[in-house]
């Protein structure tokens, strides 16, 4: 073989052998020869590969997390809306109302691969997302989603009494009425926070969906706080109905007055802190008309209250019927018409010795007067010997005829 023969055998023997490494996967994959041509464009200068180049590896494709999804309704206002990117970052959020109004705040994690709202939204509201996502190789892309928090025809609430602020007997139950159905009422129960200064345990007796009454085993301490805070907003009752809003509900008890009414004796004695303060005569319901026994709470008070036979079924020609009349220093005990109040003046000589009333504890002037000032909504009256079954609950607050070791109930 010639000379020259020789030397191009010899090149195309090196070619080959660079190309065999690089098709074995040697070292040749990860330089060009200068043969070979000028560099490669960039990632951030081309579309995506799908397959490695030899000037860079792939970017791998940004997975795109984004709450609510595009188009939801009924999105629960504190559900917590955010945008999270895996293989990329986000910027240029921003989170708004369609009709206009102040962009939603929030934050983006320190990673830059995460934005949250750091604020509530607005119930029956449409949002309008817009976000910038950017991957490994610095490309951008804009998106714009909506979605609609839950409309009013969805919203939930709720009202507590004793009202914040006020002052009551130790008597009285904690009542929540909620708006809607309370579906998880075992969840409800572990949501809401109830505080009690005295340190008094608290049951929880539930009357259906949307009612229930909370209370201690005895009677509110003396001078007792209680707190009860109601964290509703976004908390789901069931059937898709969500709290729009927080409750905080404060109210203290006064003394323990408690007056302890009897049928054999005629007579009511007053306790205030298990002190004995007050004797007066009454004058009780008619065999026709039995005072219901057990414990009442009073409910409210009024001066001068209107009395009249149909509120409790009598019609002109019934036995026991009256014309409409005003009692004086009226305590009620009962949403069916129960009450301590001044007795007629027609019936003052039956007090303390006879019963007349339609079921109400009648009291002299004085007597009435002394009741009515001294005594206070959510004051306890008990009423024993009459022969009639005890106040229901929902007669008015009859809770305290339900034994603490049944009370409990959903």
């Amino acid at each position: 073989m010639t000379e020259i023969g020789k030397r191009k055998t010899g090149k195309i023997l090196g070619i080959a052998a660079i190309c065999a490494a690089v098709a074995a996967g040697g070292i040749g994959v990860a330089t060009a020869p200068s043969w070979a041509g000028g560099a490669l464009q960039s990632e951030a200068g081309t579309p995506q590969r799908s397959e490695p180049g030899l000037a860079a590896p792939v970017v791998k494709a940004v997975e795109l997390g984004v709450t609510p999804i595009d188009g939801a309704v009924e999105v629960n206002p504190a559900s917590g809306p955010s945008v999270k990117a895996v293989n990329g970052t986000v910027k240029n959020v921003v989170l708004v109302p369609q009709k206009g109004g102040t962009p939603v705040n929030g934050a983006v994690s320190a990673d830059g691969t995460t934005w949250t709202t750091a604020e509530p939204l607005a119930f029956n509201t449409a949002y309008a997302y817009t976000f910038t996502i950017v991957d490994e190789a610095g490309r951008e892309t804009t998106k714009r989603q909506t979605f609609t928090t839950v409309s009013k025809a969805n919203e939930a609430d709720a009202a507590v009494y004793p009202l914040n602020g006020s002052t009551v007997g130790s008597g009285q139950p904690i009542e929540i009425n909620f708006s809607e159905p309370v579906l998880n009422k075992e969840a409800m129960e572990r949501a809401v926070k109830i505080t009690v200064s005295s340190g008094q345990p608290v049951a929880w007796r539930w009357y259906s969906d949307r009612k229930v009454r909370i209370r201690p085993e005895t009677f509110w301490a003396p001078n007792t706080q209680v707190t009860v805070d109601m964290p509703l907003f976004g908390l789901d009752f069931g059937n898709n109905m969500i709290g729009n809003s927080n409750v905080s509900v404060s109210f203290k008890t006064g003394p323990q007055r408690v007056a302890i009414v009897d049928d054999l004796t005629k007579t009511m004695n007053v306790y205030f802190d298990g002190q004995l303060v007050k004797t007066a005569r009454v004058t009780l319901g008619s065999p026709d008309w039995l005072s219901p026994t057990g414990y009442a709470v009073i409910m409210e008070q009024e001066r001068n209250s209107k009395f009249n036979a149909g509120s409790i079924g009598l019609k002109p020609g019934d036995k026991g019927y009256y014309p409409p009349l005003v009692v004086e220093y009226a305590n009620r005990l009962t949403s069916s018409g129960v009450y301590v109040h001044q007795a007629l003046e027609s019936a003052w000589g039956a007090v303390g010795k006879y019963n007349v009333s339609h079921g109400c504890v009648g009291l002299l002037p004085a007597d009435a007067q002394w009741f009515f000032s001294n005594m206070k909504t959510g004051d306890v009256v008990q009423v024993l010997n009459t022969g009639a079954p005890a106040v229901e609950p929902l007669e008015g607050y009859g809770d305290w005829n339900i034994a603490w070791a049944n009370y409990a109930k959903r």
